[in-house]
């Protein structure tokens, strides 16, 4: 029997271009529910764009007590101020932010494709594993699910649940996960990460 936990809230930017656009909706995202992190990935690959848009938003994520953390970019971390990354896949860039993260910041990983992968992960100094994809054109509830569980059941590393849906989120803040992950579509209407949020309030214990 999985030990009752009720779950955080991880919340899953969309690609982001630039920090303006966006900041009036994470700053609603952030009083809507208790949200121990913020996985924040951008629309560009310029390097001076990134840093600006993750320092521009990191403050306000970080005052309202959220981890602010960056999609497989380990050396914007300690130059944007942000407080971890999260990995795609357990190869060479994840072992290098385990290396030069670890442990004064987080690192999580995602992109698990066997149960395997996400044991041997588990055995690292990592923070969380995270499942279901970042996107909700690749994701397949069921799965996601079965995944969460089946590791909540078993392991003690925290895990993340990722839902795309309002009516994926019962389901995966039952299923003994630390985290359940609202995907990107969550920031435009707040009243369902506070709805999301009302659901895990109301969770109880099961004899």
């Amino acid at each position: 029997m999985t030990d009752f936990i009720r779950p955080r809230l991880y919340l899953i930017s969309p690609p982001l271009s630039s920090a303006e656009d966006f900041a009036p909706k994470l700053e609603k995202a952030l009083a809507s529910g208790d949200v121990a992190c913020v996985l924040l990935r951008f629309a560009t690959p310029d390097e001076g764009t990134r840093k600006k848009i993750a320092k521009a938003l990191a403050p306000a994520i970080q005052q309202a007590e959220a981890a602010a953390l960056v999609l497989d970019d380990p050396q914007l971390v300690a130059r944007a101020g942000l407080d971890g990354a999260h990995i795609t896949g357990i190869g060479e860039n994840f072992e290098g932010a385990l290396d030069s993260l670890k442990p004064e910041r987080i690192v999580g990983v995602g992109g698990l494709d066997s149960r395997d992968a996400a044991m041997a992960a588990g055995e690292t100094e990592v923070d969380y594993l995270l499942f279901g994809a970042l996107d909700a054109q690749d994701n397949e509830a069921e799965a996601t699910l079965e995944w969460t569980s089946w590791w909540a059941e078993v392991f003690n590393v925290p895990c993340v649940g990722v839902a795309h849906a309002a009516e994926e989120v019962e389901a995966l803040a039952k299923s003994g996960a630390e985290f359940v992950g609202l995907g990107a579509s969550f920031f435009d209407d707040p009243e369902k990460i506070a709805a999301a949020q009302a659901l895990i309030d109301a969770l109880e214990p099961t004899a």
